[in-house]
Formats: C-alpha cells, structure tokens, sequence
C-alpha cells in the first residue's frame, strides 16, 4: 500500500486559505476605516483616524481564531470536522459583516465620534470612509468561508472513500477465499499462497470460518 503524499493526508488549501484570511483580518484592523472632521468652535478643525480594530472590534479577535483553526484543523476528524467547519463559515460570515456596512453608507457622524471620543463641545463636520482597508477584512471574510467549505467537503469525501475502502476489503477477503479454496483443491501451492498474502494485505483472514463470530477456528 503506497503512502499518501501530504496533499491528500493534510487540507492544504484549507490552511492556506485561513492564513490569508487571518492576515486579510489583521492587516485590516490596523488599518484606517473612518476618517473623523471635528470642530469645537475654539481653534483649528480636529481630524482623527478611526482603525478598523476600533471600528470593527471583532476583526483581530477573529484572525486569532483563524490562527488557532490552522492547528486544530490538523487535529480533528470526522463529525468533529464537521461542526468545526460550520464554525468556520459562521465566524466568516460575521467578520465581512461590518466591512459590507461600511461600504454600505453606515458610518453615521454621531458614531464616528463617540469612537474618535470627541469632547462634549466638538461637532463632527465630515465622515471620511475608506473602503480599501474595509474590503480588504471583506476578502479574508470570504476567504475563510471558503476554507470552511472546503473542510466540508474533505470530511464528506473522506466518509465516501472510507466506506468504499470497506466494501472493497470485503469482496476482496470473499474473492480470496474463493480462490484459496480453488488453489487447494488443485494442488496449486504457489497460486494458494500469492492469494492468502494479498487477502491478508485486503485486511482479511481467508482462513477463518464465516461461521465464527469471534474469528476463531473451531
């Protein structure tokens, strides 16, 4: 039986594409979603710069989870997978959230500058948005979506394959009995023992009586 090579044993694709959805995250929560104008009618017009971690304040707690699902991902099997992997979608899903409200006309003055914490007196006097750094925490949101479907159905292929394995064992060990029975009765010792070896490397004894459920002779 040949080795699997680490393409098929590891879900490469998924992993890479959570770790460009958690550096999409990071990157984006560092970098400015709101641009606040503010003036308090004493001196010079006040601006300040509203990151998105500040805006969005899931965005870097999610890329920690993106993070912390590449090592789980190698650590978790079937329905386990499964659950995980809708937890994936959800919490991608939920990142790209406030991203598709920025770009959606939802950075009101009155937020901008509770968050740019204005003093009483000030007066927002325009709303910048920045709808790179929005899109780009959009991107990893869909990009992890993606890493979430693609565990899906690695864990659905995985159940197909196993089941298949199962059923192929089992015609070969009855094959092999078959023709272990032939081999004998025909005096045929070299053909016997090819076909004994490769009913054993099938995972099945051909000598043990069908009859016997706890696969001993009688």
């Amino acid at each position: 039986m040949t080795e699997q090579s680490p393409a098929r044993r590891y879900p490469l694709a998924a992993v890479a594409a959570l770790a460009v959805a958690a550096l999409c995250l990071w990157a984006s929560s560092r970098l400015t979603w709101v641009r606040v104008e503010s003036s308090d009618g004493l001196g010079e017009d006040r601006v300040d710069a509203i990151l998105g971690g500040t805006w969005a304040a899931t965005l870097t707690p999610f890329a920690l989870v993106f993070v912390a699902a590449i090592a789980a991902v190698f650590a978790v099997r079937g329905w386990v997978l499964k659950v995980f992997a809708v937890l994936i979608v959800a919490v991608g899903v939920a990142a790209a959230v406030p991203a598709v409200a920025l770009l959606a006309g939802s950075a009101t003055n009155d937020r901008a500058g509770r968050l740019a914490e204005l003093p009483g007196r000030a007066e927002v006097t325009g709303v910048q948005t920045h709808p790179a750094a929005a899109l780009l925490a959009l991107l990893g949101g869909v990009v992890s979506v993606v890493a979430g479907l693609l565990l899906l159905r690695r864990n659905s292929a995985q159940r197909g394959l196993s089941a298949k394995y199962d059923r192929r064992g089992s015609n070969a060990g009855e094959l092999a009995k078959v023709s272990v029975a032939k081999a004998a009765e025909t005096g045929d010792a070299e053909t016997s023992q090819r076909v004994l070896w490769d009913a054993l490397d099938a995972g099945t004894d051909p000598t043990a009586d069908d009859g016997d459920d706890d696969g001993t002779r009688r």
